[in-house]
């Protein structure tokens, strides 16, 4: 249920951005004209505009326009806004060039601006009061979490951090004695037990109960994926991945994966070949050194391979031994901090997809010293050697940006874990538009 309601708000969000895009291109016509757009000039630019409108939503869902865990302030949400219009205006002048010869009566050199400056203001009043009123306590879905585990009091915080997702959290750490009519007094919508109900009767009991008040009650583990989209493996058991990892069924679906990396590496190679050249020039006059930089790393089932990349470091930068990259790294050349930015560095690694050492999706590859030492304090680290690791992935778009640390990669660890549980095309459509929002903001590490 409470997927369906989290579905339900980003539908919502999705048609009332386009509903408003259309209200803002009748007040742009009528603030051109200085009077209403009669019936044919609104039919000619509302067909017109409604692959540019699409467009527009491709760009919204590419900057996690409609991604509910994102909370934003006035500042960060016209930031935001301000970015997609500057791009949205750039895609309609590129595709009203297409679709002219198709609509001989539409001017939009004329109205397109306008039409701009209409749609800022309008979509950043319609996501205030989208905000405000899923956030309200009046519509906000109550929560309760039972239980003093360091996972409950996590989840407690995840929910008060996104307060957009429209969930308000109760934390009581002992059993009410009457669990329904304590329900019932604080209309609670969804019932959260950290307890294990195992073998635990007189608990399961009493949260029976509550079923007949039509509350949704959630393993605290699944309602924590759900909310912060990765798995908490501080808290779960081997038992986890039996119940959780079905590989069979997804069979068809690692078909589909590998046609598409042999394809999509393919078109990226012939596109970015004519370049090469150029970047080799570059590499060799920023710093002295092999153009290509090879590494041994760690693939799917344990199997090492050789990874490469275009060098984006000196060649002394290991010479102390393996070591983790940091912000602002110094061992980083001019050159090739721009190709981190942009992901250039990474083009060689087409070819061990085509190898089939890699694919586009999947937990970043590591070294094989890194792994031992990983796998040693971190437990299930190399349960993400299960799938093929990946040139963009799950915890390298929400994870920390390096990794450099137990911490970090722990960190990384929960959101490889919800990749591997839940990939599928859909979600590999999603990594892939979110990764060339990186590429294009050039916010690659």
């Amino acid at each position: 249920m409470n997927r369906l309601i989290i579905k339900i708000k980003r539908l919502s969000l999705v048609a009332g951005d386009l509903l408003f895009f259309y209200f803002a291109l009748y007040l742009a016509l009528a603030t051109r004209n200085l009077t209403y757009p009669d019936q044919t000039t609104w039919l000619v630019h509302a067909q017109a505009f409604l692959f540019i409108f699409l467009a527009w939503l491709l760009v919204f869902y590419i900057s996690d326009f409609y991604e509910l865990k994102n909370s934003y302030n006035n500042l960060s949400l016209i930031s935001i806004l301000i970015k997609a219009t500057i791009i949205n205006g750039i895609i309609a002048v590129l595709m009203f060039y297409f679709l002219a010869p198709f609509f001989p009566g539409l001017k939009p050199q004329k109205v397109l601006i306008i039409d701009l400056i209409w749609t800022l203001f309008i979509i950043f009043v319609w996501r205030k009061i989208f905000y405000n009123l899923i956030k309200s306590p009046q519509m906000a879905n109550q929560v309760l979490i039972i239980g003093k585990s360091p996972l409950a009091q996590d989840l407690a915080q995840e929910i008060k951090n996104r307060p957009q997702l429209g969930y308000q959290a109760q934390l009581i750490e002992t059993m009410p004695l009457d669990l329904k009519q304590y329900c019932l007094e604080h209309h609670i919508d969804t019932l959260i037990s950290s307890n294990n109900l195992h073998g635990d009767t007189e608990t399961a009991q009493k949260i029976f109960a509550c079923l007949s008040l039509g509350i949704d009650v959630h393993h605290i583990n699944a309602f924590y994926e759900q909310i912060a989209q990765k798995i908490p493996v501080e808290h779960i058991e081997m038992i986890w991945f039996l119940e959780n990892l079905s590989e069979n069924s997804k069979k068809m679906y690692e078909t589909m994966k590998r046609l598409t990396d042999i394809l999509l590496a393919s078109i990226g190679l012939v596109l970015t070949l004519p370049f090469l050249p150029l970047i080799a020039l570059i590499i060799k006059l920023d710093s002295p050194g092999p153009i290509i930089f090879k590494q041994i790393r760690v693939g799917k089932n344990g199997k090492e391979f050789l990874a490469m990349k275009l060098r984006s470091m000196t060649t002394d930068a290991e010479k102390n031994g393996a070591q983790w990259a940091i912000k602002n790294d110094p061992r980083i050349t001019r050159f090739g901090n721009i190709m981190r930015k942009t992901r250039l560095d990474e083009i060689p690694q087409f070819i061990n997809i085509l190898r089939g050492e890699m694919s586009l999706i999947g937990p970043r590859p590591e070294r094989p010293e890194f792994i031992q030492l990983l796998a040693k304090e971190i437990p299930f680290y190399q349960e993400r050697l299960l799938i093929m690791p990946g040139l963009t992935g799950w915890a390298q778009l929400l994870g920390p940006a390096y990794g450099g640390s137990e911490i970090e990669s722990l960190e990384k660890l929960k959101y490889d874990l919800y990749y591997i549980k839940n990939r599928s095309l859909l979600l590999d459509l999603s990594i892939i538009l979110k990764t060339l929002r990186v590429i294009l903001g050039g916010r690659g590490q």
